[in-house]
C-alpha cells in the first residue's frame, strides 16, 4: 500500500509538472489578461540584470518550475517501483517527497489557485501516509 501511495503522489506531481510545462510553451494561460502588462513585462529587466526581461524569466520561472515538479516523479516513480525497500529504509529518502509536497502546498495556498493546492495537498497526503511506517 505504502509503495502505491508514492507511486500515486509522485504522479500528481509529474502530470501537475507536465501540464504546467505544456501550458508555459503551447498556450496563452499564463499570460496576463491585460495585454500592457505583458507588454511591459516584455520591455522591462528585472533589477537584477539587463540581460533578461521579466516576460523571460517569468517563462523561464514556470518553465524550470515544471521541471522541478516532473524531476520529483521521473526520480520517485521508477525508485518507488523497482527499489522501494530502498525508500522504506532511508529516513531521507522517505522524508525528501513529503518535504517537496509541503513546499508545494504552502506556496499554492499562498500564491497560486485551487488546481495546484488541491494536486500538492492531495500528493503530500499520499506522501506521509507511505512515509509514516518509515518513521515509526
Amino acid at each position: 500500500m505504502e509503495k502505491a501511495l508514492l507511486i500515486t503522489g509522485a504522479s500528481i506531481f509529474g502530470f501537475l509538472g507536465a501540464i504546467h510545462l505544456f501550458y508555459t510553451f503551447f498556450t496563452e494561460k499564463f499570460s496576463p489578461r491585460d495585454p500592457m502588462a505583458a507588454d511591459a513585462m516584455k520591455g522591462t529587466s528585472p533589477l537584477l540584470t539587463r540581460d533578461t526581461t521579466v516576460w523571460k524569466a517569468w517563462i523561464g520561472f514556470n518553465a524550470s518550475h515544471s521541471l522541478g515538479a516532473m524531476l520529483l516523479a521521473a526520480i520517485y516513480i521508477p525508485l518507488a517501483h523497482s527499489h522501494f525497500s530502498v525508500v522504506q529504509n532511508s529516513l531521507w529518502l522517505s522524508l525528501v517527497p513529503v518535504l517537496a509536497a509541503i513546499s508545494y502546498t504552502l506556496l499554492a495556498f499562498r500564491y497560486w489557485f485551487k488546481i495546484p493546492l488541491i494536486g500538492s495537498a492531495a500528493a503530500l497526503t499520499c506522501f506521509v501516509l507511505s512515509a509514516w511506517p518509515s518513521l515509526l
